[in-house]
């Protein structure tokens, strides 16, 4: 996203039912911030939207958006699951990258074997299947055999496996912190760098 000719990036992003739905807004608000990015698809589970209502206290889909990120967005576009007509499922639509953040494991499971039965899956299988950069921030402790053996077809058919695994180093002092750092690391990812990031530097 650093690139000038950039400026009309487009992604996806999809929030599942796993714990972590703090990452998850401070992903659409570094988003939404982002001149580098024009459109954003979000597309949630059901089970997403439970984990939403437990974890941040925001129930049902009516202006989930502007209680998510605190305003209104011009470029946050919301997908229901069911829709599997929507823009994102069709490799003729052009995104640059998606992003599952929470994933769960039963998301990870379904995409893993190819079973694109809602738009979250069918829209992870048009990355794959286009070579578009897939971010799948796994969340999920311990796993089993059966989840590593997911992660592992994931990983052979082309996803980047980002476990949703925190860093300490640069002292973070709230969970907002801890949140905004994770999503600075996956940004960097998929080529769009924050200026807030941390960056290690040697003694």
């Amino acid at each position: 996203m650093a690139a000038q000719d950039d400026a009309t990036r487009t992604l996806t992003v999809a929030i599942t039912g796993a714990s972590g739905s703090i990452f998850a807004r401070h992903l659409l608000d570094a988003l939404d911030r982002d001149e580098r990015v024009a459109t954003v698809n979000l597309i949630l589970s059901d089970s997403g939207l439970r984990v939403m209502a437990e974890e941040l206290e925001i129930s049902g889909r009516n202006q989930l958006l502007s209680k998510l990120l605190g305003r209104e967005s011009q470029k946050v576009r919301l997908q229901n699951n069911s829709d599997i007509g929507a823009n994102v499922a069709s490799g003729s639509y052009q995104t640059d990258a998606m992003i599952v953040l929470p994933c769960s494991v039963g998301t990870l499971a379904r995409i893993a074997n190819g079973m694109a039965i809602q738009l979250i899956e069918r829209a992870a299988d048009v990355c794959l299947k286009e070579r578009r950069p897939l971010i799948l921030c796994v969340r999920e402790t311990p796993f089993n055999r059966i989840h590593l053996r997911n992660m592992t077809l994931a990983a052979e058919a082309g996803a980047t496996i980002f476990p949703v695994i925190p860093a300490f180093y640069f002292k973070p002092v709230s969970t907002d912190e801890i949140a905004r750092e994770f999503v600075n690391r996956v940004l960097a990812h998929v080529g769009g760098p924050q200026s807030g990031a941390y960056h290690w530097k040697a003694e």
